[in-house]
């Protein structure tokens, strides 16, 4: 069926196809489950353990069960995949990790929630979503590229074996998959113990098997194409740019997989928004300074490009499958995300008594 869609649109088509469906199931169910690494790591850095975080757990689990077993099954083969195969960069990693995780504290959001946020009606997260795209668009090939490269080289590590957490600990993809399996489990009944309605934690689970159908789809396409098709998934810093540039550049635009995925996830979320009736406007005002937003959007678009993907892009389509850089870069935007949070709550605490 493949070959067939192939000859008939082509590859280029048949990715952009890919990536609009995986879009629009992971925009419709980011939305109704709420799904925000932000909101996970404002929790945690409250000393509460609660919906968001069981939210973030249960997506991130979902992702990393359904690839591996899908790895395992033979059907998906990651190795060739850039955040494995490719020397990556434990200093950006760390560097744009710290960063990206300050700058969604910052702009209320990271990439894909002020995607998700953009749908709804939200002017903050639309202006915000713009800072990021052109800033990473500068670290990736312009002003900003000399600073990132500068700092991505500092400290690297080679491609295949080396980039692996699976090859590190060496654990087999079956006992991967049971221990996947198990947190999954765990982070439901976790969910249910906070009163996460069912609905919303069946929403977190398909964000993350959006991410595996775009490991999978990719996989799949590469197969039968006669083109080099890039194994990849789910994230947002790199296609947001790629679609910018589309809408200036139209129509001399080459589909591809990201330029499927934004204006997906953009419709699905607006879908899931208008059903739910949560779509309205919304504008910056005394409790929302723009500066705040606009400086969250530079180290996001920034820290992405550094990182070698964002919270989506790094945290779970890396993650998935065992990038080692990847699983570095989302444990600092964690931390990074928890160290703004507290230091912006304890400036607060401060003015109000001053």
């Amino acid at each position: 069926m493949l070959e067939s869609l192939i000859d008939r649109f082509g590859d280029p088509a048949v990715m952009c196809a890919a990536g609009l469906f995986v879009g629009l199931l992971f925009g419709a169910t980011a939305l109704h489950s709420r799904f925000c690494l932000r909101a996970a790591a404002v929790e945690v850095s409250e000393g509460q353990s609660g919906p968001r975080l069981a939210v973030w757990l249960v997506a991130f689990f979902a992702a990393l069960v359904t690839v591996q077993a899908t790895i395992l099954t033979g059907a998906l083969d990651t190795s060739d995949a850039r955040q494995l195969a490719a020397t990556g960069s434990l200093s950006g990693a760390i560097i744009g990790g710290l960063m990206f995780g300050a700058g969604m504290i910052l702009a209320r959001g990271c990439v894909s929630r002020l995607l998700v946020l953009s749908a709804t009606g939200n002017l903050r997260a639309i202006m915000t979503g713009l800072v990021v795209t052109i800033v990473a668009q500068a670290a990736l090939s312009g002003a900003l590229s000399p600073v990132r490269e500068a700092l991505a080289l500092v400290w690297t590590v080679p491609g295949g074996s080396a980039r692996s957490v699976t090859a590190m600990m060496g654990m087999g993809l079956a006992t991967l998959t049971t221990v996947a399996a198990v947190a999954f489990v765990v982070s439901v009944v976790f969910g249910r113990l906070h009163r996460v309605p069912l609905s919303e934690l069946a929403a977190a689970a398909l964000v993350g098997v959006a991410v595996c159908i775009g490991w999978a789809a990719t996989y799949a396409i590469s197969q039968v194409s006669f083109e080099v098709i890039a194994v990849q998934s789910v994230t947002f810093t790199g296609p947001s740019t790629d679609t910018l540039m589309a809408l200036v550049a139209a129509p001399n635009v080459i589909p591809s997989f990201g330029l499927g995925l934004v204006p997906g996830v953009f419709v699905g979320a607006l879908l899931a928004a208008l059903i739910k009736g949560e779509a309205r406007v919304q504008r910056f005002d005394a409790d929302t300074p723009m500066e705040r937003y606009l400086v969250g959007g530079v180290l996001m678009g920034f820290g992405s490009m550094l990182a070698g993907g964002c919270a989506v892009g790094a945290g779970m389509a890396g993650g998935s499958i065992m990038a080692l850089t990847a699983w570095v870069a989302v444990f600092c935007m964690w931390l990074g995300a928890m160290i703004t949070h507290r230091w912006m709550a304890s400036r607060s605490q401060r003015v109000q008594s001053a």
